[in-house]
């Protein structure tokens, strides 16, 4: 005999949330952390700008590729429980971190902080019960904000790294995630999906079934879209300060600060990208995103150029665009897969973590091919072509009556 599930109180589904995008804010704060004391390390071991960039690069590509871990076991064990381990565990590595000393052991601890990155599959997997399908743009749109928390880095980090070295770094920002795993865990409830599993009311689910989306073109669309909206977004974020001061002459401080702020508005809006993919349709949001995008990308790349002012401009207004579209994409997952959204949720993001990680070496091979800065704005315009083209004629071949008026 199944025991009879609790019904949520009031106020559960608004800790669930805020406490999420908090504890969200605080990982991606650590998953950022080599934007920061990597420039530090490698004066100290004296490392290669290859060396650096696998350094900077490894949080970004475990982050991305646990994701999909991650995301499958946030309905089989529970949100709560699988959110709280990923801060200790990631907390845990960004303390060996600060103990490190050579370039393996760096590489070693690295690969643990990404797991703060892999938090993200786990968040909207647990968020999405609690609130219904014409809340989820705005609630994971809401959730996504803790994006905010690379800001918080590039902002606070070098403060504490001039007034006490980077170590101490790696060791308060483990103390902020352990503080954050514990309130975390104290303050916010199971989530109600994995409530009715464990109390017998909803069926199991196999690996088999967790998985069975996978197999439809569509998850990989809109891993694309997402691989444009987020994975652009974080490489753009990541590139801007080597392009300002390559192209425009920009000393770094002002680079380094042009970049931060290109980062907190586009965190921030993509909460509104989440209230107008409920209002409007996420499939509007989409058309923008994609239509204002390419218009932007094509000015970027113009091999003249564009002044200052224009390319500042111009940059903004496609980080603008870029953060409602990522919330739009998951707008689209709990519409489409609610019962998959730890699988299909963790691959989507999966893809687009692995654009941050790949877009910026394909800027800087584009960049030595061609001796082109502006080379790598074209191939943005290229993945916002393939998509927006792809993503057009299947909602042309979809039947009407059986679409869902939220996404296609």
């Amino acid at each position: 005999m199944s025991k009879p599930q609790q019904p949520l109180s009031p106020r559960e589904p608004a800790i669930a949330l805020w406490m999420s995008t908090f504890a969200f804010t605080i990982c991606f704060a650590v998953w950022t952390i080599f934007a920061i004391i990597g420039i530090r390390i490698k004066e100290d071991l004296g490392l290669s700008e290859a060396q650096f960039g696998l350094l900077v690069g490894t949080p970004i590509l475990t982050g991305s590729l646990v994701r999909i871990l991650l995301g499958v076991w946030t309905p089989r064990f529970g949100g709560r429980l699988v959110y709280t381990l990923t801060m200790l565990a990631a907390a845990f590595s960004t303390l060996l971190l600060s103990h490190a000393a050579t370039f393996p052991q760096m590489l070693l601890a690295g690969l643990g902080v990404g797991l703060a990155g892999g938090s993200f599959a786990v968040g909207v997997a647990y968020v999405s019960p609690f609130f219904p399908a014409e809340k989820q743009g705005t609630v994971l749109g809401i959730f996504g904000a803790g994006n905010v928390g690379a800001a918080l880095t590039k902002f606070v980090a070098p403060f504490v790294l001039v007034a006490a070295g980077w170590q101490m770094v790696a060791e308060i920002w483990a103390a902020a995630l352990i503080l954050t795993a514990c309130l975390f865990w104290f303050t916010t409830s199971d989530d109600p999906a994995f409530r009715s599993r464990r109390a017998g009311t909803a069926p199991k689910r196999s690996l088999l079934q967790e998985f069975a989306p996978l197999k439809k073109a569509q998850v990989w669309r809109f891993s694309l879209y997402y691989f444009f909206a987020f994975g652009g977004f974080v490489a753009l974020a990541l590139w801007l300060p080597r392009y300002l001061v390559g192209v425009y002459g920009f000393d770094i401080a002002t680079a380094g600060m042009v970049a931060a702020a290109y980062s907190i508005p586009g965190s921030i809006f993509r909460a509104l990208g989440g209230m107008l993919s409920d209002r409007k349709g996420a499939r509007s949001v989409m058309y923008w995103m994609f239509g204002v995008s390419a218009v932007a990308t094509l000015i970027l790349a113009l091999p003249s150029g564009v002044t200052p002012a224009v390319f500042i401009v111009t940059v903004f207004v496609l980080g603008f665009v870029m953060s409602l579209g990522k919330a739009a994409v998951y707008k689209h997952i709990p519409a489409y897969y609610p019962d998959n959204v730890g699988a299909v949720g963790g691959v989507v993001g999966m893809v687009g973590g692995l654009g941050g990680f790949v877009l910026p070496i394909a800027f800087g091979l584009l960049k030595d091919a061609t001796g082109l800065w502006s080379s790598c704005f074209l191939l943005l315009f290229a993945v916002v072509a393939v998509s927006l083209v792809w993503m057009h004629l299947s909602i042309r071949q979809m039947e009407r009556p059986s679409v869902s008026p939220v996404a296609a």
